[in-house]
This record gives structure tokens, C-alpha cells and sequence, in this order.
């Protein structure tokens, strides 16, 4: 049903700011009657949002007018005569306002976190006020830019390591927590310039539900939260549950992610302000995007996997492909068929994509970025090289240097293999050779994150294995049971690593840190609710390590931020 989907902001009616007169008059108005002129002003100043305002509730708009008229005739009275001391808790009387959530504001915060959010965001234009989810003008020119010179994708880099910088913690203590009501988080959040960046998904068969959303990095204060969106035609429409991870432009300005999962058709594209959360441009398929997106100069690149039938594994239509829009305006610029790439690629530094096929595809495969047209000027193919692989390649693609590493195995993210078996393989990112495999016990479904030569995989059985990237040999495996983060539950998310530390999420719910030279476990925490286990082992978001903190999404927990010592 959909009132149970997903709990959404209310957008009811603006309130201005309640300025509570009270019998006392020693109390200080000054403070309150210039922050309700404020109001008054916005509103004066904003003809079609008062004329919204009105409409929808005149009562209340006349009964804020005979409210600011009498805060007005007791002006004189504020300027004339003594004010009393400060609260001790620093609080100005009649600073706050009740929101249309019942949740009380203190616009001396709003105003400072605006402030900050003007210093953090990477474009001018406008920003969300944290609290009240206004739309506020910033002038051009006031914000800053952030210092990075490539993009941030799915893991924050090609080495999928899921470490944005800074200390790797321990000790982990629960900060904030972000949710909205019976709502899986299975996209791995991005974390940059002071913003977490995330996708949630309810599902309500036969079709699924999302929002993508961005949140203060501190505190977990939502600065906007998007669920529905205008189509072609100006309807508005639900966006769809989301299994894909962000993509963010290299300037901040352009979030970019997948939409739909499995089951789900005509899915699009999508690609956000970072700043506002406006939608700027959607590219549809008949397909659906579990892949999470890269972005290559003005180019996103994306996979739009298959719908296959249960029981044979077999398309039901569309065997799938990968193409590429325009980041600045979603244009398509080129379509390659591929089947079932549900894998999320990654790029090298000559422009060539990297992807691998999942079902009735079984491999890897490298694509060069430029359009038809250069391609054909040059004498080029698209397809640069593919290898095969023995099971479905559905993991993200990882590269380091020049080797391409791509995991793959017999099962997928809901059901086990009846004869489990995987593996990762490298492969020569010029020429498509084979440099080694190694066989694993299951399916490598999850990122493979690399540091310092070694490639940390999680495998569906529960394992983390280490393996030098240089031979292909296992420098170790958890093969005991007791080692494992659940005895019972598969890894399919990617681990992140970071300071000697790996950071792995288990099906059923459990953060935890390992020994990067060993694979012991260092401890472990509970990230979904405690009052609502998961009951579908679907904790797939990948951990975010950056300046001592653990940013993460859960089945039932929500998305969570912990804190500890480095």
C-alpha cells in the first residue's frame, strides 16, 4: 500500500516563526520581533509562496497576521524599556517555532548551520535548510569548491577501499542514526565535504519504493530527502527502491545513481543537485540499474541489467547493456550490448570502461568511452577485449595499476548455490590476458577492496580471504567458522580498508573490524534495530571510513554513523 511506503517529510503549510506572548513583560521581544519581521519579510518579498500559504490555510494565515500586529504594538514597549538577563542555556525567548513535523527549531542553529553549509557546499545556487527544509538562496560566488580532481564512485576509488581519508577507527560508538520507517538500506552511502549521500528502497511487491537523500556528515540532520519526482509528462511519480550506490562529480555539483532492483522495469538514470536535491535530467531504460554509475569526464556510464525469468535465469526480455549519457544534460551517447551487466564498472586512465556480465554473460568485459562517431574516425571498436568468466560476474570491478580484478561465483545476493564455488580473477588491463585465478569456497558478490599489494575479498560462505594481487596466491582465509564475522550469515558487501584495519558488514546485520595481516576479528557491532532484526539477511550496504568515523546502512538499522578512537 502505498500510504505505508515510506514516511515521508510532511509539506504541509509554512509556519512562520510562533513568538509566545507571555505575561511576564520583562521578557526580551527584541529577539523574537525581528526574527518574525523575518518572516513576514520572506513571505512579503515571496509573493507566490504566500499566496500558497494563504490558500492552504487562511485561517492560520490570519491568525499569524493579528499575531505579528500585536508583536508590532508592543515594539515601542521592547525599545523602551529594560531586558532582562540571558537563560542560562543561551536559548533566545521566543527564538523557537514548531515546525509542521511538532518539531521545535532554534533558528540561531538554523542559521549558523546555514552559514557552515554556505562554507562545505561545492556550488553556489542554493542550499536546504537542515531543520526546516526550506529551499535557501545562496549568492553566487560565496561557496567553495572542493579541492579533488576526479570523481567520487562507488568504494570512493578504482581500488574500491571505501576510505575517504583521514583515521581509521575503533572502539565504534553510535553518533546519529537516519530512517525512515520500514525501509532497507542496501545502496552504500558517499561521504564528502561534510555530506552523506545515500539511497533507501521499500519494497511492496510487485514493485519497490526509494528515496535518495543527503544528510549532514556530524550530526545526521536530513537536508533533503527526494521520494518522488516529475516525469516527462510533469506527473509526479515514485522513485523506485534502490540497490545502487552514488556517483559524485568531481566539482560536487552532480550526484548520479541507478534506480530499481531485480524485478523492476523502465527504470532511469538519475542525476540530482547535490546541493538541492532537484532532479536535473532522468535517462530511461526498460530495464532496470542495480549497477552503480561511474562517471568519465562528461560521461556516466552505467549497466541496465537483465529481468530474467526465476527458475530458468533466462531473459524475459531484454538481455541487457551498458551505455553512456551526458553528465551535463542526459543525453545518450552510446548503447553497447552486454548481457546482464549488473556489475558496477570502473575506468581506466585511458577513458576504457571496465565491466563484467552476470547472468547468461559470464564475463568480463573492457569498453572504450568515446562516441560512435570517434570511434569510427579512429577505426575502433567499441569492445576492446572480453574474458569469460565460470559463473556470473555481478560484482563491482575493481583496478589497481594495471590489473583489472573481477569476482564471481554460482549464487547471488537472496539465494545460495546448491554446489557453491567462486573466484576472482586479474586480468591485464591493455591487452584482456589472464595474469591468475583463485578459486574460493563461494561466490565473490561484494566489492574487492586492495591496499599495499593485497586484495581483501568477502565470500558468500562468510569468509574474508586475503590475496596477494601480485601472484594470485592467499595469504589467508577464515576458514574456521568461529572466525568469521556470523556463523551464519553470507558477506555481501565489499569490506572497506583503511590504517591496518577492514571494516565488513554481514548479511544479518554486523559490522566488523579485522586485522589487515591476519583476518582476526577485532570486535564486532549490531548495526540493524534491536527491536527489529533482519529477517532477509539483506545488510549489503558497503562501509564509508573517513576522519575516524564508519558511515553504513542496514536492513532494519538505517543508516548509521559511528565514531571511535584511531
Amino acid at each position: 500500500m502505498l500510504a505505508d511506503v515510506i514516511a515521508l517529510p510532511s509539506l504541509e503549510w509554512f509556519q512562520p516563526a510562533v513568538i509566545p506572548v507571555v505575561a511576564n513583560l520583562g521578557t526580551a521581544l527584541l529577539p523574537a520581533l525581528l526574527a518574525g519581521m523575518g518572516t513576514v519579510a520572506a513571505l512579503v518579498f515571496n509573493p507566490k509562496q504566500l499566496f500558497r500559504a494563504c490558500r492552504a490555510n487562511p485561517g492560520r494565515a490570519l491568525g499569524t497576521a493579528v499575531g505579528m500586529f500585536a508583536v508590532v504594538a508592543l515594539g515601542w514597549w521592547v525599545f523602551t524599556a529594560p531586558g532582562p538577563a540571558t537563560p542560562a542555556d543561551g536559548r533566545r525567548p521566543g527564538s523557537a517555532a514548531v515546525t509542521g513535523g511538532g518539531v521545535v527549531t532554534d533558528w540561531t542553529k538554523v542559521a549558523l548551520e546555514l552559514i557552515r553549509s554556505g562554507e562545505r557546499r561545492p556550488a553556489a545556487g542554493a542550499i536546504v535548510a537542515p531543520t526546516t527544509g526550506e529551499t535557501v538562496a545562496i549568492p553566487a560566488g560565496t561557496s567553495v569548491v572542493p579541492v579533488r580532481t576526479a570523481p567520487l564512485l562507488f568504494r570512493a576509488d578504482a581500488a574500491r577501499t571505501g576510505h575517504g581519508g583521514g583515521a581509521a577507527p575503533k572502539n565504534l560508538k553510535l553518533v546519529w542514526e537516519y530512517s525512515e520507517d520500514n525501509t532497507m538500506y542496501l545502496s552504500a552511502p558517499l561521504v564528502a565535504d561534510g555530506y552523506v549521500f545515500g539511497a533507501s528502497c521499500y519494497i511492496d511487491p510487485p514493485k519497490t519504493y526509494g528515496s535518495v537523500f543527503c544528510l549532514d556528515a556530524a550530526t545526521g540532520k536530513e537536508l533533503w530527502n527526494v521520494a518522488r519526482v516529475k516525469d516527462r509528462d510533469g506527473k509526479d511519480v515514485d522513485l523506485m527502491g534502490f540497490f545502487s550506490s552514488p556517483s559524485l562529480s568531481a566539482d560536487g555539483t552532480s550526484l548520479v545513481i541507478g534506480q530499481g532492483l531485480h524485478p523492476d522495469m523502465n527504470a532511469e538514470l538519475l542525476c540530482f543537485d547535490a546541493a538541492t536535491g532537484a532532479l536535473r535530467w532522468s535517462a530511461p531504460t526498460t530495464l532496470h540499474i542495480e549497477s552503480s554509475p561511474i562517471i568519465v569526464g562528461d560521461l556516466v556510464v552505467v549497466g541496465a541489467g537483465a529481468i530474467e525469468d526465476l527458475i530458468t535465469k533466462k531473459p524475459t526480455g531484454d538481455p541487457g547493456y551498458v551505455f553512456a549519457v551526458r553528465l551535463s544534460d542526459g543525453v545518450e551517447v552510446w548503447r553497447h550490448a552486454l548481457n546482464d551487466p549488473e556489475s558496477s564498472p570502473v575506468a581506466g586512465p585511458d577513458g576504457v570502461i571496465y565491466i563484467g556480465s552476470g547472468f547468461n554473460g559470464k564475463a568480463v568485459a573492457a569498453l572504450r568511452t568515446a562516441s560512435d562517431d570517434e570511434l569510427k574516425a579512429k577505426g575502433q571498436t567499441r569492445l576492446v577485449w572480453t574474458v569469460p568468466t565460470p559463473h556470473p560476474a555481478t560484482g563491482a570491478v575493481t583496478l589497481v595499476g594495471d590489473l583489472v580484478l573481477a569476482g564471481c561465483g554460482n549464487g547471488d545476493f537472496v539465494f545460495a548455490a546448491k554446489n557453491p564455488s567462486g573466484m576472482v580473477i586479474a586480468i591485464d588491463r591493455v591487452t584482456g590476458a589472464v595474469r591468475w585465478r583463485c578459486e574460493l569456497p563461494d561466490a565473490v558478490l561484494g566489492s574487492i577492496a586492495v591496499r599495499d599489494g593485497v586484495a581483501y575479498c568477502p565470500v558468500r560462505n562468510g569468509e574474508l580471504v586475503a590475496i596477494d594481487i601480485a601472484t594470485g596466491a592467499l595469504l589467508w582465509r577464515q576458514q574456521e567458522t568461529t572466525a568469521r564475522l556470523s556463523r551464519k550469515s553470507p558477506l555481501l558487501a565489499g569490506p572497506a580498508v583503511a590504517g591496518g584495519l577492514i571494516y565488513a558488514v554481514s548479511g544479518d546485520g554486523y559490522l566488523g573490524i579485522f586485522d589487515a595481516t591476519n583476518g582476526t576479528q577485532i570486535e564486532r557491532t549490531y548495526i540493524n534495530a534491536t527491536n527489529r532484526p533482519g529477517e532477509m539477511g539483506l545488510s549489503t550496504s558497503s562501509p564509508w571510513v573517513v576522519d575516524g568515523r564508519v558511515y553504513v546502512g542496514s536492513e532494519t538499522g538505517g543508516m548509521r554513523c559511528y565514531e571511535g578512537t584511531p
